[in-house]
């Protein structure tokens, strides 16, 4: 299945283009209308010269090994002809050659049905109008009103964010320390880069979604890498916090008892709604070992208050979007933004995460190398979370029997050397791996080597690296991580890991419900050794379970029917469509 298809077509000719049978027919006209015979067959001999000669340069024109620009085989504008089943010269070959000669257009959805604005300088980031070259159109369409918010979150960040008179007002108001937060049209989320790059990107599409709830401006810590690997997503304003913001020096030693911490605040009876005054900002700690005085973030009454605090500071490991579905007052504007529950980081990653030109670069080049010219792509992300150095057996024999299981990769004939090569229906499949290790690659990679399959079809596997062990510190390892996840999002099947976030970005990309590599125990192969995802949302691995009304235990993960417990953490929610992904 051509995948691809929809992505080109041929643009009309224009009215006064005839082709090439139309100059043959001028001429027999000209000759009824009195040129002489000799003049009329030297007309007629130049025109065949002629037609041969394109018919000549069609076979070149119809397959130029320099028109390859990684856009998949199914982008070529036409095949190289069969001169043994075809004759030279015909009315269809003529009018073939006619055809194959007109420009071709792409769709015009470089803005990926509304999500992105235009007027962006395309050179500074070539990867914000380009991806959808090197990716399926997606199913799934973005809300009128999601697109109607996000212009408006543009404009309110255009008028609030970095070096505005509004911003330098909020900074007035904020070094002012415990003073009365007078009421601002501008209020903010600073969102403090943490952890590994799969967490920050999830993390920082949740302070997103946040931001658009509460009308919130967010301003994103670049910590060391985030300039290096991300491009600004709103025109005209930056969304990174500026060096000489007062608090960033102090964004280290936050933790569960510094006193401007929202639990402790709580804990202690420094945060109520009898307060007149309120706080210049408040630090926020939604990491997996918060406890239960910070889980009360998801709370309807402690929105209430935080709603009137002109900063909040996150600090999140976490993609917390399934709980806030839960909190009433979220409740109908969410549906509006995304009635497709399942689209939220779908969406939003696409709008948010462009990848800078120097990590364009390293996607571009590795699928043009590699990828581009499958029929089928494959992505397989392997990573694991035991002791010891890998590979490891039982690891090999779960994604082996995942493939086979689930018949995502045709099986090899281990009875012959070879398969005949004549048939016009095998397919060539490009397999993608990425792990820390070359051990699972090299199965893999040999396998379909040393052995032809049973469909005849061709399996190629690649890899990009295998850093060995997780580097979150260096700017290249982390470049070569965000190419990997967003290479992974451009295949049509994937298989990811549990518990990677890594896994959880390059399936919300791309749209796609992965089969997912349950976590071993005892180092033995589970079974059965994968499961479908209900949906392509990330999973939120620690979420309250608190109901906030009764204030008792609940099971969160069963209020509703779009969101559930997750299929790789027992604990951990989800967003579904509702009882139809279950």
């Amino acid at each position: 299945m051509d995948l691809y298809a929809t992505r080109k077509r041929l643009s009309p000719s224009k009215p006064t283009d005839q082709g090439f049978l139309g100059i043959a027919s001028h001429i027999v006209a000209a000759s009824r209308s009195g040129l002489n015979g000799a003049g009329v067959f030297r007309n007629f001999a130049s025109v065949l010269i002629i037609l041969l000669v394109l018919v000549t340069l069609s076979f070149f024109y119809r397959n130029p090994q320099s028109d390859r620009v990684g856009y998949g085989s199914s982008f070529a504008v036409a095949r190289v002809l069969d001169s043994k089943s075809q004759p030279l010269i015909t009315s269809e070959s003529l009018r073939s050659i006619n055809d194959s000669l007109k420009p071709v257009e792409f769709p015009k959805d470089h803005l990926l049905g509304g999500l992105l604005a235009p007027g962006f300088d395309e050179g500074s980031c070539l990867s914000r109008y380009k991806s959808f070259l090197y990716r399926r159109t997606s199913p799934y369409k973005p809300s009128s009103y999601l697109i109607s918010r996000l212009r408006k979150y543009e404009e309110l960040h255009q008028r609030c964010g970095p070096h505005t008179s509004s911003y330098i007002e909020a900074l007035r108001q904020l070094k002012s320390g415990g003073a009365a937060a007078s009421p601002s049209d501008c209020n903010y989320i600073v969102w403090i880069s943490f952890s590994g790059l799969g967490n920050r990107i999830l993390t920082l599409a949740s302070a997103f979604v946040y931001a658009l709830l509460t009308n919130r401006v967010l301003l994103v810590d670049p910590g060391t890498d985030m300039t290096d690997l991300f491009c600004e997503p709103f025109p005209n304003a930056s969304w990174f916090l500026p060096t000489d913001f007062p608090l960033k020096n102090q964004f280290d030693g936050f933790d569960q008892k510094s006193q401007q911490c929202h639990g402790y605040m709580l804990k202690n009876n420094f945060l109520n709604s009898s307060l007149e005054l309120v706080p210049s900002y408040v630090y926020l700690h939604i990491v997996h070992d918060y406890d239960d005085y910070d889980k009360l973030f998801f709370c309807e009454q402690d929105q209430n208050l935080l709603a009137k605090v002109p900063w909040l500071i996150l600090r999140t490991d976490n993609y917390f979007v399934p709980s806030l579905f839960l909190v009433p007052s979220f409740e109908q504007e969410l549906s509006s933004l995304f009635p497709e529950k399942i689209t939220v980081f779908h969406h939003l990653g696409r709008y948010l995460f462009h990848p800078t030109n120097q990590v364009w670069g390293l996607i571009t080049r590795f699928y043009n190398a590699y990828l581009a010219e499958a029929d089928e792509r494959i992505g397989i992300q392997v990573r694991i979370f035991e002791a010891g150095q890998g590979p490891f057996l039982h690891v090999k024999d779960q994604i082996l029997s995942c493939l086979s299981r689930e018949k995502l990769l045709p099986e090899i004939d281990r009875l012959q050397d070879s398969f005949p090569i004549s048939s016009k229906n095998h397919k060539s499949i490009a397999v993608l791996t990425t792990s820390l290790i070359p051990g699972y690659y090299e199965m893999l990679r040999e396998m379909y080597w040393e052995h032809p399959t049973v469909t005849g079809d061709v399996v190629g596997v690649y890899q990009p690296s295998h850093e060995g062990f997780q580097q979150s510190e260096k700017k290249m390892h982390n470049r070569k991580a965000w190419a990997e996840m967003y290479l992974l999002s451009l295949t049509d099947t994937l298989v990811t890991s549990a518990w990677s976030t890594f896994g959880y970005v390059a399936q919300g990309l791309g749209g796609l419900k992965p089969w997912i590599l349950h976590r071993a125990k005892d180092k033995k192969t589970p079974d059965p050794p994968c499961v479908r995802a209900m949906s392509m949302e990330p999973c939120f691995h620690a979420p309250p379970f608190w109901d906030c009304k009764a204030k008792k235990g609940i099971d969160t993960g069963i209020l509703v029917p779009h969101v559930r417990h997750c299929e790789d953490i027992s604990w951990g929610l989800k967003l579904v469509n509702g009882h139809d992904d279950l």
